[in-house]
């Protein structure tokens, strides 16, 4: 049993991580900027430690601030929540090689997932479906555009060290490939430091559908059924919902055993999630592995009654997981409420919270770390929280959404809350037509 885990991260997740840690009696230590001084997770932890000013490379991407605050308190592991040092080896490294532990997976097993090339070469070893395209990075613009001749137009060229849609480009045709190239590279390389690329085939009309995995140190792998993530914008996960509506049982249990062989493929130690693009046709493909918490395990949770930062914690700890695939049990819903307009192109709104009344009832869950008087910083992502509903079917989920978003009132910053009322009664949501292009025809109504 840990004794005191130090949380490197900040807002709702560190909050999250307070919470179940308190649960299993275990003392925590929040870590945060000085823009941060007055969140919640600063406020509920045992123990705070301030690791610098408000910009991340100088205060949460701040390797040797954090741990120094991990030697301070006489911390014994290290959770990394998800975003900033979450996926980073070297830290998980760096922890292994002070005997700190890193609660999430090796620095190898990072290692392996982290870089799309590798991931994807291991997938085709492991028998696990991926996306057809090239085989290793592009060296030239000839070369690309050779390539996209012989997989055949549409293909999206990808950053191998990328995440979040930075790097990214669909190319429909020829005569655009040079642009997008030259562009791609350009922004991996600022985003990322490596402005390494290569292509596949673009998949039409896909669903982006994830399934959650869990394993331990003993070899044991199991999952817990799947997430559709198909509501996004700009590659931005907006809804998350399990199970998928695009789901039958025969597609559900073949994702699930292609997820765990993708897992088993590098001896997966912690919870982590297997991202997939799933057709029209319902056939699936590898796209990356996340081996970290996630924003919307809480969907998970829901429908499984299953406690994932918990799960997290007892495998770093040497427990063995169940091994037994758990299937949802309830329908659950997930909206991100960001300090954004959406009548504004999703503009960023940081400022004061000067008024809030969190909604409630049965089938809610609000995972925040706001109040009224909060104010929002400017430097890092805009998530105020995540709403949550959950039922017996996805009908009812949703009319619990509606009526929750309808009680949520955030007064002082524009709010993400109109468009998710919005979407909660577009016809084409309710019956479950939509993919990953659904939010290029979406247009919010004043």
């Amino acid at each position: 049993m840990f004794k005191k885990i130090l949380i490197a991260n900040r807002g709702e997740i560190a909050l999250r991580v307070i919470r179940t840690c308190r649960e299993m009696g275990i003392q925590t230590v929040a870590v945060y900027s000085t823009a941060d001084s007055e969140s919640l997770h600063v406020k509920f932890a045992d123990e705070a430690v301030c690791i610098g000013k408000p910009a991340s490379i100088d205060s949460y991407l701040n390797v040797p601030n954090i741990m120094a605050a991990v030697e301070i308190t006489n911390a014994d592991a290290v959770h990394p929540g998800y975003g900033f040092l979450a996926e980073n080896a070297k830290f998980a490294q760096i922890c292994n090689e002070n005997k700190i532990k890193f609660i999430g997976p090796t620095a190898e097993m990072i290692n392996k997932m982290g870089d799309k090339i590798t991931a994807k070469e291991t997938m085709i070893r492991a028998g696990v479906p991926v996306v057809p395209g090239g085989e290793g990075l592009l060296h030239s613009l000839d070369e690309a555009k050779g390539l996209a001749k012989e997989i055949g137009y549409p293909v999206i060229l990808k950053a191998t060290a990328g995440g979040g849609g930075k790097g990214m480009r669909v190319v429909w045709k020829e005569s655009d490939m040079e642009h997008a190239y030259d562009t791609a590279k350009a922004e991996a390389a600022a985003a990322f430091k490596n402005d390494g690329i290569y292509m596949e085939k673009f998949v039409e009309e896909p669903r982006h559908i994830e399934i959650q995995v869990a394993g331990d140190q003993y070899g044991t792998i199991c999952h817990l059924s799947e997430r559709d993530c198909s509501i996004q914008r700009r590659h931005q996960k907006l809804v998350e919902e399990s199970p998928s509506p695009f789901m039958t049982d025969e597609l559900r249990y073949k994702m699930g055993e292609a997820a765990k062989k993708a897992a088993a493929a590098i001896g997966y130690e912690s919870v982590g999630t297997i991202e997939f693009l799933v057709d029209k046709h319902r056939n699936f493909y590898f796209m990356e592995m996340n081996t970290r918490i996630q924003v919307e395990h809480c969907v998970t949770e829901e429908v499984i009654n299953f406690d994932l930062i918990k799960e997290q914690i007892k495998i770093a700890m040497g427990e063995k997981v169940s091994g037994a695939d758990y299937y949802p049990e309830m329908h659950a819903i997930e909206c991100r409420i960001n300090a954004e307009d959406p009548y504004n192109d999703f503009r960023p709104s940081p400022g004061k919270i000067t008024n809030l009344h969190v909604p409630g009832g049965h089938g809610v869950r609000v995972d925040s770390h706001v109040y009224a008087g909060y104010t929002i910083p400017p430097y890092y992502d805009s998530m105020i929280g995540k709403l949550i509903t959950v039922a017996r079917t996805r009908d009812e989920a949703i009319d619990t959404m509606y009526r929750a978003l309808s009680e949520y009132v955030i007064e002082g910053v524009k709010t993400t809350i109109p468009f998710h009322l919005q979407l909660m009664q577009n016809e084409d949501f309710r019956s479950g037509n939509f993919n990953t292009k659904f939010m290029e025809s979406f247009v919010m109504k004043k």
